[in-house]
């Protein structure tokens, strides 16, 4: 059974197109950035990462709890697996990657299919139905997590660093409207009358 987030910020987002990932697979994905604030949606996600690890100790497990199984939620206050720290945008959150084989439904508020891949980006908001698994393999073992389907709710500021044409440019500028200048005729000093203008004499004749 799914489990459906509150909102969440998206980022990495891989739901159109799946991307490689380290041992070879093609993988649809994204990060889900969940605001420490949301405890509804943090204790769901714990209680559903213990049942998922309950449920399979017999079948996967072989009866022994795994000790110390990898978990797939991160504390963005802290430090990545590679001991690097997080991005400053995942201070304040929990950190969760849901990676899928098939492609995720893409939609709206109103559930409406969203179909241009520049409407839904890292950095917006919304929600996301995630399910837990567990694995065991090559001495590791603990709890994935999978992706179902996301739905976007609102914008956000983009987090691959794009800008907005607005923000490069500012205030658009107004053309100021300027009075032809219309050229006056010179004037023979001494009759006060126009000058007529010199044509010059292409033929060479007087």
């Amino acid at each position: 059974m799914n489990l459906v987030t509150g909102k969440v910020r998206f980022s990495y987002v891989n739901v159109f197109e799946p991307r490689q990932t380290p041992n070879g697979e093609e993988k649809y994905s994204t990060t889900l950035l969940i605001p420490k604030t949301d405890g509804d949606t943090y204790n769901r996600i714990m209680q559903e990462i213990n049942k998922t690890l309950q449920e399979n100790i017999t079948t996967v497990f072989k009866g022994i709890p795994p000790q110390n199984p990898r978990l797939p939620i991160y504390d963005g206050d802290g430090l990545r697996e590679s001991g690097e720290p997080f991005g400053s945008e995942c201070k304040g959150h929990w950190v969760m990657t849901a990676k899928s084989n098939t492609a995720p439904e893409v939609v709206d508020s109103s559930l409406n299919p969203i179909m241009n891949k520049n409407e839904f980006y890292s950095g917006c908001y919304g929600r996301a139905s995630i399910r837990f698994y567990v694995y065991n393999q090559n001495g590791n073992k603990g709890i994935g997590c999978g992706l179902g389907n996301v739905q976007k709710l609102e914008d956000g500021q983009p987090l691959d660093g794009r800008t907005t044409a607005a923000e490069d440019f500012g205030t658009p500028v107004q053309p100021k409207y300027q009075t032809p200048t219309i050229a006056q005729p010179q004037v023979d000093p001494i009759t006060g009358l126009p000058l007529q203008p010199t044509v010059n004499n292409i033929y060479g004749v007087n």
